[in-house]
């Protein structure tokens, strides 16, 4: 009876820990929402602002862009804001702990944020890593909890860029290095070294 005993304590303390572990885990890498960078990178989230990713989610609100909806047979004046197949690629984590979950919960997570290109900052934007407390990071060791350290043709490829977008033209040819040029925000040098 003690043995029954110990074991399902035993099995009592293993489940608390896997819960606490898993629960903290999915908020390590929640998402926090853009202006959360701002505080660091004002220049880059001054230049992102004006940029179509920032404006994502408004091309999704009735009447905007009816030409391109119209030509890929989507309706002009439908409100797609609340549409699950929209939202995952016009906000930021949508369907992700922490992610847009609707415009009125999560505002500030609406439109292509930093997080879609440059991971969940919900675990590298703490004291111990990347903040006004930490200047002497290194990039790896960001890397290591959640950064994405390479942006690269995958991660827009993989998320939204690619042949189930509504828009994309057959056969579809995504040109990363053209579209980068185009959409992203521009970059600055940084102030500290984080080799």
């Amino acid at each position: 009876m003690l043995n029954l005993l110990k074991y399902t304590l035993l099995v009592a303390v293993i489940a608390a820990a896997c819960l606490l572990f898993s629960n903290a885990k999915a908020s390590e890498h929640s998402y926090i929402g853009s202006k959360k960078c701002r505080v660091c990178h004002i220049k880059e989230y001054r230049s992102w602002t004006e940029t179509k990713m920032a404006k994502a989610f408004d091309i999704l609100k009735p009447g905007q862009r009816k030409d391109i909806k119209l030509e890929h047979g989507l309706d002009p004046d439908k409100d797609y804001t609340k549409d699950a197949k929209c939202l995952a690629c016009h906000t930021t984590g949508y369907g992700k702990p922490g992610g847009f979950a609707d415009i009125e919960t999560t505002p500030d997570l609406v439109g292509v944020g930093c997080e879609m290109c440059h991971g969940a900052g919900g675990t590298y934007v703490q004291d111990q890593y990347m903040s006004l407390k930490n200047k002497n990071y290194s990039k790896a060791e960001l890397v290591a909890v959640g950064l994405i350290g390479e942006i690269t043709a995958r991660t827009c490829i993989d998320t939204c860029h690619n042949p189930d977008n509504p828009t994309a033209a057959d056969p579809y040819d995504f040109k990363f290095e053209e579209r980068k040029d185009q959409g992203l925000h521009e970059i600055f040098p940084l102030k500290y070294k984080h080799e």
